[in-house]
Order: structure tokens, then sequence, then C-alpha cells
């Protein structure tokens, strides 16, 4: 029982992180187009990241496609993550690192979904 609700934690966080920052991408926010113009993605990878992002968390919160939503959410935030490191900066318009952060938090949870699935752990 209490292993279902750590794996349901590790679903929901980084669904919800994800789903909270379409509307920055979708309403075009300074932040968003500020990031993407900066890797010279604008407007395409700011509103294709956010419907990868989309896609991701709902397979996150079906059991049945969680590994999927998974992979994606590695592969999502290992991009984000890679482009904080090389373009943008840990800081990104004064964040303080806060978006880094949230970056590193959904890669850990994906990582640790995927390596219990690998592991044959119901997801």
């Amino acid at each position: 029982m209490k292993r279902t609700y750590w794996i349901w934690l590790l679903r929901i966080i980084p669904a919800i992180v994800m789903l909270q920052t379409l509307y920055f991408k979708f309403t075009a926010a300074p932040e968003s187009v500020y990031i993407f113009s900066t890797l010279g993605m604008e407007p395409v990878g700011r509103i294709g990241t956010g419907c990868l992002e989309l896609v991701a968390s709902i397979l996150l919160l079906i059991p049945r496609t969680t590994p999927l939503g998974a992979l994606l959410g590695v592969g999502l935030m290992a991009g984000a993550i890679a482009s904080h490191l090389t373009k943008l900066g840990i800081v990104v318009m004064d964040d303080g690192g806060y978006l880094f952060f949230l970056a590193l938090v959904v890669f850990s949870c994906c990582v640790t979904l995927v390596v219990l699935w690998r592991k044959g752990v119901n997801t």
C-alpha cells in the first residue's frame, strides 16, 4: 500500500509541474519567449515543447502509460537541463534558478519511474 502512494507522488509531481508551465508557454509569457528566443526556437519550439509536455503529463497520470510518459519526461527535461547548462544559465530572468530546479525535480521523478518500471515494479 505505501509503495502505491509513493508511486502516485512520483507521477503527480512531474505532471503538475509540466501542466502548470503550459500556461506560460501557450500564452507567450515574456519568460517563455525569452527562453525559446535565446535557444533560437521561438515560437515553434515553445509551442511544440508545450504540446509534448501536455502529452507526457497525461501519459504519466494513466497507470498503463506511465512508463511512456516518464520516458518522454526524461527526454524533455534532459533537453531543458542541457539548455540551462549550455545557453541559458541556471538563473533565467532573475528567477533564482527556479526553472532549473523544477526541471531537475521532474527529471528525477521520471527517471525514478523508469527505473522502477525496468525493475518490474508496477508503476
